[in-house]
């Protein structure tokens, strides 16, 4: 394997494992900003070993053996300790000796105890109300993703230095503080569970559609996300929300194996072999949204998304799917939980449902919105609304302004294939 495609490979690799990696080393050290300092230094090392040795049959644990190692390291040659040892004499010199011995001791055994679910201790960890909400999603988004700056800013519609400060300080905050590496207990949990909840919701759909890169999905993201979504789902049994984030991922997550053609290219909402939808998770996905409605009968936004993505998971094709409801959704939701995207979305639908004129309508209401302004989807689906209007050399520039804007490979071509036919049938970006 060439230096290139090892460095390739280590990339793949640490966006699988890194916050495993960091979570484990967070339980060991207690502290969230030394654990990614650890682990950047384990994927030092593998840029520098992997080259001349190949990549190991397992990574992840090479990986996480090396952030060990490199944990043991940062005790042994603790200057505090140092100069502790310095000052003290006598008895007092020998207690602190057989401290610090028992400190790397400690340390030790905590590296060989039954790791647990070190990724839902750290989600908490990092949603911790010592933090504001904003500071809280983008720092577990930062540590459990491993997401970039970047790609955490686009997800937030915001600048890439204000999410990069608000990882610094949230980082020196929980320092400061001390705050414990574990699951809240139960007073305590209700606080944390709804930025809890939108972390698992922005990782899902990082992976559900790369904001960057050569991938249209990042399979693992998702996985992981709905793994702890079901976790915390089972942890608050009686959170109708939560069931509702669960329902709306076992959805969404169906249609994975379809959203992805034989070359890796994307396959849209409309355009899917509904045949190749995991039929499993779309049942899994009903039963929770019943259960949430159950719990609660009127819907927070996640059931209310969860029912949205039902409407689809009950076509049997997508003719037959039920837009006019799908549209009342988004207006409940748009009122319960506004914002552009939603309103965005809610365009769509009733463009669906009562013709693309009515959907430009809506669209045209958000063209001068701020937080829109670099949202690849805004001219992207203006665009939709233009070409089935007969519009065409206007449509043509909106897909070429929506490619423009996208920083995922996939995601451009599509849109430039459409700048290049622009009168093809209206679809749905999902």
């Amino acid at each position: 394997m060439t230096v290139s495609a090892t460095h390739s490979a280590i990339d793949a690799v640490w966006r699988i494992e890194s916050a495993r990696v960091i979570a484990g080393l967070a339980r060991m050290v207690r502290d969230v900003g030394l654990a990614e300092e650890l682990a950047q230094d384990a994927l030092l090392a593998a840029l520098e070993t992997w080259p001349r040795t190949g990549v190991p049959d397992n990574p992840g644990a090479w990986l996480m053996a090396a952030a060990k190692n490199r944990a043991l390291d940062h005790f042994r040659r603790d200057k505090l300790l140092e100069r502790k040892h310095e000052e003290l004499a006598g008895e007092m010199e020998l207690e602190q000796e057989i401290a610090a011995a028992d400190h790397e001791a400690a340390l030790i055994e905590r590296m060989d105890d039954d790791i647990g679910d070190d990724l839902l201790r750290l989600v908490f960890v990092a949603c911790h109300p010592v933090l504001s909400t904003e500071a809280r999603v983008a720092l577990t988004l930062r540590l459990l993703a491993g997401l970039t700056t970047d790609e955490i800013a686009r997800a937030f519609l915001v600048p890439e230095p204000t999410i990069a400060q608000r990882i610094v300080r949230a980082k020196r905050t929980l320092a400061e503080t001390r705050v414990p590496f574990e699951v809240p207990r139960k007073e305590d949990l209700a606080a944390r569970l709804s930025s809890v909840l939108e972390v698992i919701y922005l990782v899902f759909n990082e992976g559900y559609s790369a904001t960057a890169g050569e991938d249209w999905m990042r399979p693992a993201l998702c996985e992981e996300a709905l793994r702890l979504g079901r976790i915390v789902a089972e942890l608050v049994p009686k959170e109708p929300e939560a069931h509702g984030l669960v329902a709306l991922l076992e959805i969404q997550a169906s249609r994975s194996g379809a959203r992805v053609g034989p070359s890796g290219e994307p396959v849209l909402l409309l355009d899917q072999e509904r045949g190749r939808w995991d039929h499993l998770l779309v049942r899994r996905g009903l039963a929770a949204l019943q259960r949430a409605e159950q719990l609660d009968g009127r819907l927070g936004p996640y059931a209310l998304q969860a029912a949205i993505a039902a409407c689809h998971a009950r076509a049997r094709t997508a003719a037959e799917t039920d837009w006019t409801r799908m549209a009342a959704l988004y207006d409940a939701l748009g009122q319960l939980a506004p914002s552009p995207v939603v309103e965005l979305n809610r365009a769509v639908a009733v463009a669906m449902a009562f013709g693309p004129a009515e959907g430009l309508a809506l669209v045209e209401a958000l063209v001068s919105e701020p937080a829109l302004s670099g949202y690849h989807l805004l001219p992207a689906v203006r665009g939709d609304f233009l070409a089935k209007l007969g519009r065409h050399d206007e449509a043509r520039a909106e897909f070429e302004r929506a490619a423009s804007l996208t920083q995922n490979a996939r995601e451009k071509k599509l849109l430039l294939d459409r700048a290049g036919a622009p009168n093809h049938k209206l679809r749905v970006v999902k």
